[in-house]
């Protein structure tokens, strides 16, 4: 987690992620590059400030407009709380979605951390439909603030899904996360009456899958609820959790319990932050 971006848009869940994304660099020594996106009507027939063929009424208008934006984002940084020099800002034209998806690529992140259920602030971008796609497209690890959260008390990390596929790849993350943040991992098998299964098949498979993995200091939990996504959410809310960690497809429609909506629909309506990062197809 070296690389960690935050998209900004001036709003009250942007300041949360932002400040929760101070307490992960600085207990990773990561760097942060906040990155705020101009949307306007004619983006698309221009990417760079300068352009040919823009009306000059119209640079003018953007050239202020970035202006603006990169001394309140100056301010922003002076008052964050983590180094200066650790903070960098990036001010991109364009579809603020499009950009952030990019960005990832282009700035080598390695971990996103954006706000959620925002509706105020320069742009308004990060309402949930908005963070549903950024969880879905993002090729690296998300983190989704819907509040102020502070990173020490973070000891119950939830961990939900099937346990019939498992990707190598994404459990070294789950247990990357866990190591980083020193907490115990609530592993959770979500019963409902659609994809029932016994104690006693869940049971084995939860812990074949903690001993192929050598996950340690965890528990596991069997939970009953009607449907799985406000099952993840009230399991956590039961254990006191701190932090909900689910994998995600890229597409929907895929047959497995953590497809797309379902980690998207968490990410809507958990408290806590939602770590999420993709399952290989």
């Amino acid at each position: 987690m070296k690389q960690i971006l935050v998209p900004y848009d001036f709003s009250k869940v942007a300041e949360h992620a932002l400040d929760f994304a101070c307490q992960i660099a600085d207990k990773s020594e990561g760097n942060i590059l906040l990155l705020n996106v101009i949307e306007h009507p004619t983006a698309d027939s221009f990417k760079t400030m300068g352009i040919q063929n823009v009306d000059p009424m119209e640079q003018l208008y953007i050239k202020k407009m970035y202006e603006k934006v990169q001394e309140k984002l100056a301010d922003v940084v002076s008052k964050a709380k983590y180094s200066d020099d650790k903070i960098l800002t990036k001010i991109q034209l364009g579809n603020a979605f499009n950009t952030i998806i990019d960005q990832i690529t282009e700035e080598n992140v390695d971990l996103l951390i954006v706000g959620t259920e925002g509706a105020e602030g320069l742009n308004e971008f990060f309402v949930g439909s908005n963070t549903e796609k950024i969880v879905r497209k993002a090729e690296c690890p998300v983190i989704s603030v819907s509040e102020k959260f502070d990173m020490e008390p973070i000891e119950k990390i939830v961990f939900a899904s099937d346990f019939i596929n498992s990707d190598d790849f994404f459990i070294e993350r789950v247990k990357s996360l866990q190591a980083m943040m020193g907490a115990q991992l609530n592993i959770v098998k979500i019963n409902t009456p659609a994809s029932f299964t016994s104690t006693r098949h869940d049971l084995k498979q939860m812990n074949d899958f903690v001993e192929k993995y050598g996950i340690e200091n965890y528990n596991i939990d069997i939970y009953n609820y009607k449907n799985e996504e406000d099952g993840i959410v009230y399991y956590a809310e039961d254990v006191n959790a701190d932090m909900i960690a689910l994998g995600t497809h890229q597409r929907k429609g895929v047959g497995h319990f953590l497809a797309g909506s379902i980690a998207e629909d968490v990410v809507n309506h958990a408290s806590v932050p939602v770590w999420t990062a993709h399952l290989r197809d």
